[in-house]
């Protein structure tokens, strides 16, 4: 390719200025320097550039060609610096989210309004795509965080606890669990459960049911929060619920939620991001409002401090290996 982005701003500048001296002096050339240039294009591209008319520089047919592609592509070029200026300086770009659970995108809307408002031209995309692994989507380069209660240790992977979210069971309010303060593995025996996801991919069902070898006597997926806590209130089982998710139907009594085992059940979620120098400050502010969002349940502070601390030396040991 014999043309380069040199000969472009020359060729523009004699075209504008209408003189190869003033031209030179636009582009902090010597006339001579300039003149030398522009023999050289014109010998690379065997056709003139430029007639010279009464001490005028006139384009010719293949010097207006370039002068067009000049314009287009000079404009372009302009207009890119400035947008990655603008990324650098954390006024426009690109964040791409994704969750570990399709239920968890309930909570995102009043953080990504907040997040608007400091960051008005980041744009905020949500890949929902990448929801049944957000780590792997993570390391693809698909996202640039994902929110995962589930870190799978990997040296390219920073992960920040959040906050804690509560499993409870749900049941009608004529439900004999009722009169249970807690509700054991054991007392699913003889229920019908009706939980979000398939038993294989159930965090309560794979970290509390199975390694107590109990499991109910039937099991439904049903992917729509709404829909269990409908099913429920009409008495066709019960459900194991994150209690956020259902605050309004407990608010309302609709249904009545149980603690799950004596101590409650709670998973911990962590923002996943990748290993980097620099982190973009806008990254860094959706993590801040995350962990401190009030429509979850706040992990307790010593609990939190043990188990960040836990979580740090897990993955440094991971890295190290």
């Amino acid at each position: 390719m014999q043309l380069e982005i040199r000969h472009l701003k020359l060729i523009r500048a004699i075209a504008e200025e209408g003189s190869v001296t003033r031209a030179g002096n636009r582009l902090y050339l010597t006339q001579s320097a300039l003149s030398h240039q522009l023999r050289d294009l014109e010998a690379k591209l065997g056709a003139p550039l430029f007639s010279r008319v009464n001490k005028k520089m006139l384009l010719t047919a293949a010097g207006d060609r370039i002068l067009q592609a000049a314009n287009e592509i000079l404009d372009q070029l302009d207009r890119v610096e400035e947008d990655v200026k603008r990324i650098a300086s954390n006024l426009d770009g690109v964040l791409r989210i994704s969750t570990e659970c399709y239920t968890c995108y309930h909570w995102l809307p009043p953080v990504l309004k907040t997040f608007s408002v400091d960051f008005p031209g980041i744009d905020v995309r949500i890949i929902v795509e990448a929801t049944t692994d957000p780590i792997t989507a993570l390391l693809d380069g698909q996202i640039d965080i994902g929110l995962v209660n589930s870190p799978r240790l990997n040296k390219k992977v920073r992960y920040q606890p959040l906050f804690r979210d509560e499993f409870v069971v749900i049941v009608p309010r004529d439900h004999p669990f009722c009169r249970k303060s807690f509700v054991s593995p054991s007392d699913f025996h003889d229920q019908h459960l009706i939980i979000y996801s398939d038993p294989e991919d159930n965090c309560v069902f794979q970290k509390l049911l199975v390694p107590a070898s109990a499991g109910p006597k039937r099991v439904s997926s049903v992917r729509l929060t709404e829909a269990i806590v409908e099913m429920v209130k009409a008495g066709l089982g019960i459900g194991v619920l994150s209690k956020w998710s259902i605050a309004q139907q407990l608010q309302a009594g609709v249904v009545k939620a149980i603690p799950l085992t004596k101590r409650g059940f709670f998973r911990t979620w962590h923002a996943a991001t990748l290993k980097t120098s620099r982190t973009p400050p806008c990254l860094n502010a959706f993590t801040r409002l995350l962990a401190n969002n009030h429509v979850l349940v706040p992990e307790p502070k010593k609990h939190q401090k043990n188990s960040k601390l836990r979580l740090i030396q897990a993955i440094d040991t991971q890295a190290n290996t």
